[in-house]
């Protein structure tokens, strides 16, 4: 899985589970500003992100992501770490 790919899946969980518009879902999109989304909204995120991507993803992590973009950079390593790669 690539970044693209993850940027894929986050935009797939921000549309269909929280029925934001497709079309405002970019990297640079900011989630809480542009995307309205709340600190409830960034858990449930977690949890929609480990249904599709395997192994742990630490909440915390979240805390310091801002953008769409961010997200992807936070959850890229994890997926790579899962896949075998460095």
């Amino acid at each position: 899985m690539n970044k693209d790919d993850v940027f894929i899946q986050l935009k797939e969980i921000l549309s269909s589970e929280f029925e934001i518009d497709s079309s405002l879902i970019t990297p640079g999109a900011n989630l809480y500003e542009e995307l309205d989304m709340d600190s409830i909204d960034a858990v449930d995120l977690v949890v929609k992100m480990k249904e599709r991507i395997p192994g742990k993803i630490d909440p915390a992590l979240f805390k310091t992501a801002r953008t769409v973009g961010d997200l992807v950079e936070l959850l890229y390593p994890l997926v790579q770490a899962q896949d075998g790669n460095p």
